[in-house]
C-alpha cells in the first residue's frame, strides 16, 4: 500500500489537531484588532500619519525579534514555544485594547510582531514535525485554517465594531477565548526534540536538499526567502491595491470593487486546503511553477485589456495560484541540512520581512509617478522572478518513509 494513504498514528492526528488550532488562533487573534483602527485613532486624536508609524512598528518587532525565533524552537523546542507566544500575543492584545497613547500603542503593536514572528515559526516548525510523521504534504491546509481564522478574528472585529462594544471588553473576550483554545490544544503537541522526526527529507534522500550543491545553504535561504516573499507581495498587492484600482481607475461599484478581495482571499483559502493532496502527487516544484504561471499570467491579461469582471477574475487566480508558495518554502528551508530546527524558517522569514518593508513604498511611488495600473504589474513581476527562483524547491512529490 502507498505509505501516503496509511492512516498515521494517533498521536499524529492528535497533534494535526492541536497544530491546526494555533495556526486558527495566530489568524484570529490579531485580525480582531484590523476592524478597529479607526476608533484607536479616533480615541488617541491620532493623525493617518502617527496611525501608520504606529502599525509600521509591528513590522519592525517582526524583523528585530524574528530572528531569535530559531534560537527559542532549538533550545525549548515548538511544543513549547508556539502556545505560550500565542498567549503572550493574547495578553498583548488587551494593552492595544487599553494603550492611553501613541507610545504604547506603538509599543504594544512592536510586541505584537515580535510575538507573532516568533509564533508563526514555532508553530510552522511544529507542523513540519506532524507533517513528517504523516508523511505527506499536510502544511498547506494548516496555512489555510490561519486563513479562516483571519477572516473569523476580522469578523468578529467587524461585528464588534457595529455593536459598539467597547474596544477593551472586545478584545478581552478574543483573548481569553482563544488563548484558552491554545493552552486547550498544547496538551495534544507532540513531545521530544525538534529534530526527532528528521530521518529523511520530503525528497527521500537523507540529508539533502534540492539544488544544495549549486546554491548552497545561504543561496538556498535567499531563494526561499525570496520565494515567500514574492507570494506576499502578489497577495497584498491585489489585496490592497486591487481594490484602489478596481474602484478609482475603472470606475466599480463600492460593493465591486471589494469582491477583488474577496475573491483573491477566498481563492488563496481553498488552494491551500486543497493544496496538499495535489503537492503530495506532484511536488513542490510543479505546483509553484503551475500556480505561479496562473497567477502572473491572469493578471497580466487583466492589466493588458482592463475590465472590472476580468480583473476580479484574475484577483481570483492570483489567490488560487500563490496557495502554496509560502508553505513550500517553509517546508524546504526546515529541512535544509546542517542547521538546528526553527533556524532555516527563521532566516527564510527574515528575508521575506525585508522584502515586505521595501515593497509597499516602492508600489505607491510608481502609482504616483505614473498609474495604479503600471503599480499593479509588480504581480505579474514577482510571478516572473518566483517562477526563476522556484528550482530551490524540491521537485519530487511530498512523500517519505518518516519516522511513526
Amino acid at each position: 500500500m502507498d505509505p501516503a494513504v496509511n492512516t498515521p498514528p494517533l498521536t499524529a492526528r492528535r497533534a494535526r489537531g492541536a497544530v491546526a488550532v494555533l495556526f486558527f488562533t495566530n489568524g484570529a487573534l490579531f485580525a480582531n484588532v484590523i476592524p478597529r483602527y479607526p476608533e484607536l485613532k479616533a480615541e488617541l486624536g491620532l493623525s493617518n500619519a502617527a496611525l501608520g508609524s504606529a502599525v509600521a512598528a509591528y513590522g519592525l518587532g517582526a524583523l528585530a525579534v524574528g530572528m531569535v525565533a530559531g534560537v527559542l524552537v532549538s533550545r525549548w523546542g515548538s511544543a513549547r514555544v508556539a502556545p505560550v507566544t500565542t498567549v503572550a500575543i493574547a495578553a498583548n492584545l488587551v494593552v492595544l485594547g487599553t494603550a492611553p497613547s501613541w507610545i504604547v500603542l506603538a509599543t504594544a503593536l512592536f510586541v505584537a510582531g515580535s510575538l507573532d514572528a516568533i509564533a508563526d515559526v514555532a508553530s510552522n516548525s511544529h507542523g513540519m514535525r506532524v507533517e513528517r510523521r504523516y508523511r505527506r504534504s499536510i502544511l498547506n491546509s494548516l496555512h489555510g485554517l490561519w486563513s479562516i481564522g483571519a477572516v473569523v478574528g476580522g469578523s468578529m472585529g467587524a461585528a464588534a465594531a457595529g455593536l459598539g462594544m467597547a474596544l477593551a471588553l472586545h478584545l478581552s473576550i478574543a483573548a481569553a477565548l482563544f488563548a484558552a483554545l491554545a493552552v486547550g490544544a498544547s496538551r495534544f503537541l507532540l513531545p521530544g526534540r525538534d529534530d526527532t522526526e528528521r530521518a529523511t527529507s520530503f525528497t527521500g534522500r537523507p540529508g539533502r536538499t534540492p539544488q544544495r550543491g549549486r546554491l548552497g545553504i545561504a543561496g538556498s535561504v535567499l531563494a526561499l526567502g525570496t520565494i515567500a516573499a514574492m507570494a506576499q507581495v502578489m497577495e497584498d498587492t491585489g489585496g490592497v491595491w486591487g481594490v484602489v484600482y478596481l474602484r478609482e481607475d475603472l470606475g466599480a461599484a463600492a460593493a465591486v470593487s471589494g469582491l477583488g478581495f474577496v475573491a483573491l482571499q477566498t481563492c488563496q483559502t481553498l488552494g491551500r486546503l486543497l493544496g496538499d493532496r495535489v503537492v503530495t502527487r506532484y511536488g513542490d516544484l510543479a505546483v509553484a511553477r503551475a500556480g505561479t504561471a496562473l497567477a502572473g499570467g491572469a493578471m497580466a491579461a487583466a492589466l493588458a485589456v482592463p475590465a472590472t469582471a476580468s480583473t476580479v477574475l484574475a484577483l481570483g487566480a492570483v489567490g488560487l495560484g500563490i496557495g502554496t508558495l509560502i508553505p513550500a518554502s517553509m517546508r524546504t528551508a526546515d529541512n535544509l541540512p546542517g542547521l538546528p530546527p526553527g533556524f532555516g524558517l527563521t532566516l527564510a522569514g527574515s528575508v521575506n520581512r525585508i522584502a515586505m518593508l521595501a515593497a509597499p513604498p516602492l508600489i505607491g511611488v510608481v502609482a504616483d509617478t505614473y498609474s495604479l495600473r503600471a503599480g499593479l504589474l509588480v504581480i505579474p513581476l514577482a510571478a516572473a522572478l518566483t517562477l526563476l527562483l522556484a528550482p530551490a524547491l524540491p521537485a519530487s512529490p511530498v512523500r517519505q518513509s518518516g519516522v511513526r
